[in-house]
């Protein structure tokens, strides 16, 4: 987009700012100062504003400068590593609803692209949408064999309109990231690429579609969380067809207390289906506002949850998984010296930190919470607390790891509007140390062994040349240091130490593989016989593996 095509628009969200009495990020930006003797013919102030706070201002004003602006201030409003937290708790409340588009258009929409008409597809097909977004409009369906659907159709010409809308924030990223003077903290050009990286999998349905059939099948039994079902037939990138469920929103308390559902047991439920979904599926549903979840009211004895809407869902590397599980675990139990370890081991920030220092801020945050009973701890908001101070340490934190301290915060929040007695850590503990235990267990690791074996077999192949290679540079680096005595008698040692790593490594590794080929060829024999390799094979790596030399 060409700066002269930017301007007119730099303009509308100037005035829309300065309308909702925004004044302090208008002079923030340098470019916006000269604005100053415009602004009475850009915007005249809102008069009902005048009393709200800046937050509810600026949601507003996000508001009333279209859908776009609304996902970028959603996407804010979970980076509060970035924004103030009153800030961040109205962004969180931005509702992402448009006027509909007629109903025959989204007929049409069905037909050009399930290639059949309507009529064919369904028995009835309710042109009244149920609800209405920036991006899609859901209507109500019912399939010739009676069961009833909602079809989710994508707004016509919606494509273009984002990558319009898309330009003009890159445009306005690019001129904070000039000129804001906290650019450099609010990092705007990385708000912008998450916004169009969340609107670029939102205009995919069938990616929605593929989340919500793993979802599904992550909690088959359907007794805690319940997934409406796929039907793919009726399904592709711009039509999403799904079972109809029903049920209340989770923040519907009049309604919940009336079907007799006791809700500190479902607070629970909602809090250990959480930590499920974060470490034993590694997927987890990161928009999990109330309008998203919510409760099966036909099921007063054993309540459960239903979840809708798919389009943000997360996962974590398994690297980051593992070391934020055993952070929380040393939150629990308030090892600082540990969480200030697992911090810099798992590569979130460098290795030049000192430990001590960063202890002393971990324990500076927490202390002043444990002095409280721990049902009115927020662990969510403890979580949020340390991250920002670890960014004082150079902290770098993955988009991932952002998007799942925002579904924390809706979960904790959920749990606490259902019990606002619930002691999330006296929940939250067992359940994460049991789902620890049952994922690095010795028959789960004997499992991925066995699994991975067809992979490490045909590598094998390679590992002579590899070793090969390895004693070649050793000898190049003795031939190097042949002036040097005391070099070539330090280079001589080294090869020896790695001359030991490598026959170390060989023997342990002939015998893990043996293990697991007794295992895998001849179970008759019971867990014994290839546990008993294994323990070899893992005792000769540590006795060949290097010492540290004091």
């Amino acid at each position: 987009m060409t700066p002269l095509k930017v301007v007119p628009r730099v303009l509308r969200v100037a005035s829309v700012l300065l309308a909702y009495r925004l004044d302090e990020l208008v002079d923030a930006a340098h470019l916006f100062r000269p604005l100053k003797l415009l602004r009475p013919f850009l915007a005249r102030p809102r008069e009902d504003v005048s009393q709200l706070s800046r937050g509810a201002r600026l949601r507003l004003a996000l508001t009333e400068l279209g859908p776009i602006f609304v996902k970028a201030g959603q996407v804010l409003s979970t980076r509060r590593d970035l924004v103030p937290a009153d800030i961040a708790d109205e962004l969180a409340l931005l509702q992402d609803q448009v006027p509909p588009f007629p109903g025959s258009e989204a007929r049409a929409i069905v037909e050009r692209e399930l290639k059949e008409p309507v009529t064919q597809l369904f028995a009835r097909f309710d042109e009244t949408p149920l609800a209405s977004a920036s991006i899609a409009q859901v209507h109500a369906a019912v399939l010739h064999d009676g069961r009833e659907m909602v079809v989710k159709v994508l707004r016509p010409g919606i494509d273009a309109r984002i990558a319009r809308d898309i330009r003009l924030l890159h445009s306005l990223g690019e001129l904070a990231q000039r000129w804001h003077p906290n650019a450099d903290k609010i990092r705007p050009l990385d708000v912008v690429a998450e916004v169009e990286k969340m609107l670029e999998n939102e205009l995919d349905l069938q990616r929605e579609g593929a989340s919500a059939s793993l979802l599904r099948r992550n909690f088959e039994s359907g007794v805690d969380l319940y997934v409406p079902e796929v039907h793919w037939e009726l399904t592709n990138a711009r039509v999403l067809t799904l079972e109809r469920v029903s049920g209340v929103s989770c923040d519907d308390i009049a309604a919940i207390d009336a079907a007799g559902i006791d809700r500190k047991a479902l607070a629970v439920k909602g809090v250990r289906v959480f930590y499920e979904q974060v470490f034993r599926d590694n997927f987890f549903h990161a928009d999990a506002h109330p309008g998203n979840i919510w409760v099966d009211v036909t099921r007063p004895s054993d309540p459960r949850f239903i979840a809708l809407d798919f389009g943000i869902m997360g996962s974590l590397p398994e690297a980051d998984q593992y070391w934020l599980a055993q952070n929380f675990i040393a939150l629990f139990e308030r090892d600082y010296a540990r969480i200030a370890q697992l911090h810099i081991d798992a590569g979130w920030m460098p290795g030049t930190v000192r430990v001590d220092e960063l202890e002393a801020a971990v324990r500076t945050v927490c202390e002043p919470y444990f002095t409280r009973p721990l049902s009115q701890i927020s662990l969510a908001e403890l979580v949020v607390k340390l991250f920002q101070t670890a960014r004082r340490f150079e902290l770098v934190l993955q988009p991932q790891l952002i998007l799942l301290q925002k579904t924390l915060l809706n979960i904790e929040g959920v749990g606490r509007m259902l019990d606002p007695q619930i002691d999330i850590w006296a929940v939250a503990h067992p359940v994460l140390k049991r789902i620890l235990r049952e994922r690095y267990s010795p028959r789960r690791t004997l499992r991925e062994v066995r699994k991975r074996l067809p992979e490490w077999f045909h590598a094998a192949p390679q590992f002579p040349e590899l070793i090969r290679d390895a004693l070649r540079q050793v000898a190049r680096g003795e031939q190097r240091q042949l002036g040097d005595p005391l070099a070539l008698a330090q280079v001589r040692e080294e090869s020896r130490r790695q001359q030991r790593v490598i026959a170390a490594g060989l023997l342990g590794g002939a015998l893990v593989v043996s293990a697991a080929l007794l295992w895998s060829m001849a179970p008759q024999h019971g867990v014994w016989p290839p546990l008993c390799l294994g323990v070899a094979g893992v005792l000769a790596f540590v006795v060949g593996w290097p010492r540290r030399r004091d």
